[in-house]
């Protein structure tokens, strides 16, 4: 059978970085009560003028260069953001465009942050039924361009940044020792559609406002969520917690990642964690740190990953693949 193989993956940051303390001298709040909270102590903010399309194409550019493959050979992309340049075009052909890539499908998944599991479900599909071979998956965010700066519950939690994965589908025996996306599981629940939302769009008639947030209730859907959606997708697969050499989930706060880690009985040195750096950079979250474990060597071919992820919406998601 056809497999979603990663053969190359990419991270791009803003440059500029805004700790803890820097925050701290605008709002009522201070490093202590954010780490202690959140277990976040900087976030990268993009520059004036520095889209969301920049920060992919420079984190999709990397991924190509890993996986040596030409701009040429690329024949999808699907962009994961909740922040794109403009309201249309899809920010993906602004990539394609930046990156010099070939006509072929190019689109935009929204949603929020477990975009990037639901992007590289939707690219999964095309390559496996044959309609792609060589896929670049993006997510991408500014998210600091939608956040209340006066609100220090939802402000000091979100930072800008870019990943990227190419996948090349390749021919594979169908068995769960192949490499490449083995599995994947989405979900969504409208009912909880004002626990995390911005305030504002097109078709209200008003510009595009604020993220406005319900922690308590996010927290505790996010627990259950991304661990019980992590477990399924394993056993979809036939396989066992157990057999896991990474989980990547969603790094929005360093509690909700702990939790889901002791909900799932895995040992703290099998899940990733970069929030403390990057905070939670929404649909770019998950391939910023894949692209971190692969620089640490933690993750290497052969291994077993889990991505698992939720956001806005509600809405939730994992990936089950062998690197």
């Amino acid at each position: 059978m056809i497999r979603s193989v990663v053969r190359g993956v990419g991270g791009r940051l803003p440059t500029r970085v805004v700790d803890n303390d820097e925050l701290a001298l605008r709002l009522d709040t201070s490093d202590p009560w954010i780490r202690e909270r959140t277990g976040i102590r900087q976030r990268h903010i993009a520059a004036e003028g520095e889209l969301t399309s920049d920060l992919g194409a420079a984190a999709a550019r990397l991924a190509l260069e890993r996986a040596d493959l030409p701009p040429s050979r690329v024949d999808l992309v699907v962009v994961a953001t909740s922040t794109p340049d403009n309201t249309f075009p899809a920010t993906a052909t602004a990539i394609q465009r930046k990156l010099a890539l070939p006509p072929g499908p190019a689109l935009d998944v929204q949603a929020v942050c477990a975009g990037f599991a639901y992007a590289l479900t939707v690219a999964d599909n095309f390559l496996r039924l044959g309609q792609a071979t060589h896929a670049l998956v993006i997510g991408a965010e500014t998210f600091s361009r939608i956040l209340d700066w006066t609100d220090r519950g939802t402000c000091v939690l979100f930072g800008d940044g870019a990943g990227a994965v190419l996948l090349r589908a390749e021919r594979q025996a169908g068995t769960s020792a192949d490499r490449g996306i083995l599995a994947t599981r989405l979900a969504a629940d409208g009912r909880h559609y004002e626990q995390l939302y911005v305030d504002g769009g097109p078709s209200q008639g008003g510009p595009v406002g604020h993220l406005r947030m319900n922690g308590r209730e996010v927290f505790r859907h996010a627990v259950h969520d991304l661990a019980d959606v992590a477990a399924a997708v394993v056993a979809d697969a036939g396989l066992s917690l157990a057999e896991l050499d990474l989980l990547v989930p969603h790094q929005a706060n360093l509690r909700i990642i702990e939790a889901v880690g002791r909900r799932l009985d895995l040992p703290p040195e099998k899940v990733v964690v970069t929030v403390d750096r990057h905070a939670n950079t929404s649909a770019a979250s998950i391939p910023l740190a894949l692209d971190h474990a692969v620089a640490e060597g933690r993750l290497r071919p052969g291994h077993l990953v889990c991505a698992t992820a939720m956001g806005g919406g509600f809405a939730w998601g994992a990936v089950l693949l062998r690197w």
